[in-house]
């Protein structure tokens, strides 16, 4: 499915009803202002609208209609990095408590539904990670030895996963859940208002500064002054690059299949293919609907190779061939995650800044939990309380054996650079159809072009104004994405995800008047 502006639509996105909010039109004043209305910025205000604590959240979009509606939802303390190399890299009580905080995040998720009285969906299921046909037992038994090690409960090695293909060993991990995250979201909203905190909607922050005098201000010139700053944007809008050396954006993607029968268990399960796939089971998400079989992975790095067609045919292709239950592809979808180069998130203050501001970001996958790890953290951090997690979550860190990943991610996005010096990608504006966009030379500029779908032509610069890579475009989600730092614009040129806090500007089209000169070098 698409949106009016031709983004994909995920299962999620349709028939949850959102608390009605609307922008900030004065000056406010809070303990804690927190820049985003995702999983992060919600779950993070409702524990400190508990405590006692006045909170503002502001937003560019509604609740919830950033990542947090492009997830698959799965809640799981068996970690993507696998607790081999965390073990590796934090050692045995850092990969614990990784998985311990994962652990309690659903765990917390699980008490808030019962406590607010939530309808999402929150299910306990058991998950499963098997071996591609390529992998081996040997694999297996050390993923076992490490989870072991690093105290995860209950794990154990079961013969086969319960699909309906031959996995071969696998493990089982108990007490992992799933949940609508909308649904979710929706409910912890309500909650924040009726204990008196604050959400506005569009409504950009466009300067955010800590300190004494600390504040953000917004695109129409409203001032929020906060003891307290919380920027839970996905990725630091608030950064120019600190952080953003330090993890990579990733698009993933998701297909939502019409399940003809029951005979695919509820649980969660994970490959270690290349590409990868997690798979889980939806109840329906709308009356009279069907079961929805959910279908992720093939990750890639934002804006570059082999792009988004490609991964979704991949994941059609392969679901056609193992899940003979498998019906019509309902939706088809894709969303960013960043990737830390140590494999765990980060939160707490943000580097080389003010002590009252915090960040939330690097979520490898686990954006539900890792949120919600947040949600425990940044309150403890506030408060000046002791957390055990705030050591391997510090933005601060420095993992030594991570230095070989850091300097193959920070290569990469040097590489992207070569993207000034290419020629047009078609020949004319013409071959350019209505709903598309294409990068074009014109003789210095480098210009991104959006043709709507009434035919009429959008020039800016393809210059993304974050750290001046040169945009490409997203023909599944309908954007220009730019392959250093994962920023994302719409075909109007507006921001859709950070690190770039303002749009692509504006270029004049040169004459004809009605065309761009696309000249091929």
């Amino acid at each position: 499915m698409l949106s009016d502006s031709g983004a994909t639509v995920s299962c999620w996105m349709s028939r949850v009803q959102m608390p009605v909010t609307g922008p900030l039109e004065e000056d406010k004043s809070a303990d804690v202002c927190i820049v985003g209305a995702g999983m992060a910025g919600i779950s993070i205000a409702y524990s400190l609208v508990r405590e006692g604590a006045k909170v503002v959240v502001i937003d560019d979009g509604e609740i919830g209609s950033g990542e947090t509606g492009r997830t698959t939802a799965h809640l799981a303390s068996a970690l993507d990095d696998r607790f081999s190399r965390l073990i590796r890299l934090f050692g045995e009580r850092g990969a614990h408590l990784a998985y311990q905080s994962h652990a309690r995040a659903i765990d917390r998720i699980e008490q808030n539904a019962e406590q607010e009285g939530l309808d999402c969906d929150f299910t306990r299921v058991d998950g499963y990670l098997y071996q591609p046909p390529e992998g081996t037992v040997n694999d297996v038994l050390r993923e076992f030895e490490a989870a072991r090690r690093a105290g995860v409960g209950g794990v154990q090695i079961v013969g086969c996963a319960p699909l309906p293909f031959d996995t071969g060993p696998a493990l089982r991990f108990p007490r992992q859940g799933q949940f609508h995250p909308l649904k979710y979201l929706a409910g912890l909203s309500r909650a924040i208002l009726a204990r008196g905190g604050r959400i506005y909607t569009s409504t950009r922050a466009v300067d955010i500064a800590g300190g004494r005098d600390a504040r953000v201000m917004t695109a129409s010139d409203r001032r929020i002054s906060a003891s307290q700053l919380v920027i839970a944007t996905n990725t630091p809008i608030n950064d120019m690059l600190v952080m953003h050396s330090k993890q990579a954006a990733y698009r993933t993607y998701a297909i939502a299949f019409a399940l003809n029968d029951d005979s695919l268990p509820q649980a969660l399960y994970w490959d270690d293919a290349d590409p990868y796939h997690y798979i889980r089971v939806q109840p329906p998400v709308a009356p009279g609907g069907s079961k929805l079989l959910i279908v992720g992975g093939a990750d890639h790095k934002t804006g570059q190779a082999p792009g988004a067609e490609a991964a979704i045919f991949h994941l059609e292709e392969w679901t056609r061939k193992c899940f003979s239950m498998a019906g019509e592809a309902l939706y088809r979808w894709s969303g960013q995650v960043m990737e830390p180069v140590d494999g765990l998130g980060y939160i707490g203050r943000n580097p080389a800044d003010a002590e009252n501001v915090y960040i939330v970001t690097g979520d490898s996958g686990h954006g539900m939990t890792h949120a919600t790890i947040a949600s425990m953290l940044i309150p403890d951090l506030i408060a000046g309380r002791d957390n055990p997690w705030a050591e391997i979550y510090d933005p601060s860190r420095k993992t030594k054996r991570a230095l070989g990943r850091y300097a193959h991610e920070n290569a990469n996005v040097a590489a992207q650079y070569r993207d000034w010096l290419t020629a047009s990608e078609v020949g004319s504006v013409e071959e350019i159809a209505p709903g598309s966009g294409a990068i074009l030379r014109d003789g210095m500029r480098k210009i991104a072009v959006w043709r709507d779908t009434t035919g009429q032509l959008h020039t800016f610069s393809a210059v993304c104004p974050h750290m001046q890579c040169i945009v490409r475009w997203n023909g599944l989600e309908k954007t220009f994405d730019c392959p250093c730092h994962g920023s994302r614009f719409r075909g109007d040129g507006e921001p859709v995800n950070g690190p770039a806090i303002s749009g692509l500007p504006a270029e004049q089209t040169p004459a004809p008047a009605d065309q761009v000169t696309a000249t091929k070098d």
